[in-house]
């Protein structure tokens, strides 16, 4: 499985700004061609991908911080709406539903993004669902990471959960993602 930071495909030269105008104009639906082009990509490379998270133009011409889960064979495993967007700062409209996807040979993944991992009642809902494992894709540029590290943490021995937190790197980012397992074993993907 290969697995990319929140909005890893957009660049918004100062991603602390969040430019609503650049935002809109990359936003595509989610049977798009971005989305076809990532499945193709999952195909033939025979991987998982979790391309980050996306700009989504919805059905009602929302726009949804969307992260998807492209399998080995090429399909759209599944998505997710971000819940709670970081207000005032982003301009996306929320999600409405919490997303697993099933992962075979593997076990049962739980998708969330940013700063829906501050919220408890994420990770318990998700475990409820049956994950064994919540993916939070990030994109934190402020110091606040060490918070996230944190929550990370209680989240995972709360739920007895592994917690995969996958945040973007300098320059860009403060980076710090990391794997932890339900008995409390951090391990840094890189720091």
């Amino acid at each position: 499985m290969v697995i990319f930071p929140e909005l890893h495909l957009f660049s918004d030269g100062d991603p602390d700004l969040q430019r609503t105008e650049a935002l809109q104009d990359s936003a595509e639906p989610l049977a798009g061609p971005r989305t076809r082009e990532l499945q193709e990509l999952a195909g033939d490379l025979d991987i998982w991908l979790v391309p980050g998270s996306v700009c989504e133009r919805g059905p009602d011409g929302q726009l949804f911080n969307t992260m998807m889960v492209c399998s080995p064979q090429g399909e759209l495993a599944g998505y997710y709406r971000k819940i709670f967007p970081w207000r005032p700062h982003e301009p996306y409209d929320p999600g409405e539903r919490f997303t697993t996807v099933d992962i075979d040979g593997v076990g049962r993944l739980g998708l969330n993004i940013c700063y829906d991992a501050w919220f408890p009642e994420v990770t318990r809902q998700l475990a409820w669902m049956g994950a064994e494992v919540i993916l939070n894709v990030v994109k934190t540029t402020t110091p606040d990471r060490r918070q996230e590290l944190v929550l990370a943490q209680a989240n995972a021995i709360v739920n007895q959960v592994f917690m995969v937190s996958v945040n973007c790197a300098g320059p860009v980012g403060t980076g710090c993602s990391l794997i932890v397992d339900p008995e409390q074993r951090d391990h840094f993907l890189r720091r």
